[in-house]
């Protein structure tokens, strides 16, 4: 089967999406439409209408778009059937009814950011960094009843550096993750290949993350909190209390040398560092944003800010 030959509906939202559509339509793969969130409001004021980075790239593109509120609507599955779509593929969308996922004659495919069975949920990426994980991948996978449980097609293996956070990992892996989609359709259009189920012992689970999930706990080790910070950053940011402030860590370093501290204990020289401990070590603030304030170093945000209280509002230790 050609390129050319193959329907496609393509089904995504954000930008780790974009390069996965984008390879499919460089690569002469006939997409009959993209479907993708409604726009939104945004920019300054709320009062501009927002456009997802897919709707985008399909504009700019000439690719019909299908903006579905309900993914039940009938509306929206009579013009899913009108497209005689052969093949769906879905990279970070909603969770799609029968209806839609069971349309298509050669399936419906998702790429997910791990190599499942781990780390099934909303946010794979996040929750390997913050579990301090050497290695994770993508997975393309036939979709099914429960939420990232089908039986997958291909897996590739994505090294976690030391120093990654899940903004870097994030931005090497929506690449990597296009060339995983481009092979599994090949794959698909070939026809001749086999899909593995998943081994429900070796599962885990990676559930949405919330702002006040991203709250510091200073009594983990130096390591945990390192590896918290890094799994928050950029979004939604690690955070603490300082002085009655939301402080928010970008990225910090482990301080294992110095002055003994209580977790959430704060030493700082008030011009070129601060550190703040744990129940193991401590950690040496670097990339921090201070509520209502720019993103900054640590030296220029302890340039404009002198810490009055030497601790964060969960310290531990004598007052």
């Amino acid at each position: 089967m050609r390129p050319s030959d193959i329907r496609i509906v393509f089904m995504g939202t954000p930008d780790f999406a974009v390069p996965s559509l984008e390879i499919l339509y460089n690569q002469g793969f006939s997409i009959v439409s993209v479907v993708t969130a409604t726009d939104k409001l945004g920019g300054r004021g709320k009062n501009q209408w927002i456009a997802s980075p897919v709707k985008k790239f399909a504009a700019a593109h000439g690719i019909p778009v299908l903006q579905p509120k309900n993914l039940k609507a009938k509306t929206f599955i009579e013009d899913l059937k009108r497209l005689q779509a052969d093949l769906q593929i879905v990279v970070a969308f909603r969770m799609l009814p029968e209806v839609v996922w069971d349309m298509p004659a050669l399936g419906t495919y998702n790429l997910h950011g791990s190599l499942l069975p781990a780390y099934r949920g909303a946010a794979p990426i996040h929750w390997a960094v913050i579990r301090g994980e050497q290695e994770t991948g993508l997975t393309t996978f036939k979709l099914q009843h429960a939420i990232d449980t089908g039986s997958i097609l291909m897996q590739r293996k994505v090294a976690i550096d030391p120093q990654d956070t899940t903004g870097s990992l994030y931005e090497r892996m929506k690449t990597i993750g296009a060339e995983v989609v481009l092979d599994t359709v090949k794959t698909i259009c070939r026809g001749n290949f086999q899909l593995q189920p998943q081994n429900e012992q070796n599962a885990s689970h990676a559930p949405k993350i919330y702002t006040e999930d991203a709250e510091i706990d200073f009594n983990q080790t130096a390591m945990q909190v390192y590896n918290f910070v890094r799994g928050m950053s950029p979004v939604p940011g690690a955070w603490t209390m300082i002085d009655g402030k939301v402080l928010k860590c970008y990225f910090v370093e482990r301080a294992d040398s110095g002055a003994k501290l209580y977790p959430g204990e704060i030493d700082t020289d008030q011009r070129t560092y601060l550190r703040i401990g744990t129940n193991h070590g401590a950690v040496q603030l670097t990339d921090v944003q201070l509520e209502g304030k720019r993103r900054m170093d640590i030296r220029t945000f302890l340039n404009g800010y002198t810490i009055k209280v030497l601790k964060t509002s969960k310290a531990n230790g004598p007052s």
